[in-house]
């Protein structure tokens, strides 16, 4: 799996792109205040996600996680 870290509206986050599933990335949300909570995001062709495209996906996770408990919802 290759993995790297990110930063998205002062969350860090590490990006997983799944090995040997072209298309498959997992979001782990390292600063959030549950440990290893996060979300998948794939495309049906196996093409890769831009780094725009993740940052935006990131941003209305975000958007739509409760500040306190770190769920969506």
């Amino acid at each position: 799996m290759t993995s790297w870290n990110m930063t998205v509206d002062g969350h860090d986050w590490l990006v997983e792109q799944q090995s040997g599933a072209p298309g498959i990335y997992h979001f782990a949300w390292l600063t959030g205040p549950n440990p290893d909570y996060g979300f998948s995001l794939g495309t049906s062709n196996g093409s890769a996600i831009t780094e725009a495209d993740m940052r935006r996906s990131i941003a209305n996770f975000l958007a739509d996680s409760n500040p306190a408990t770190g769920y969506l919802g």
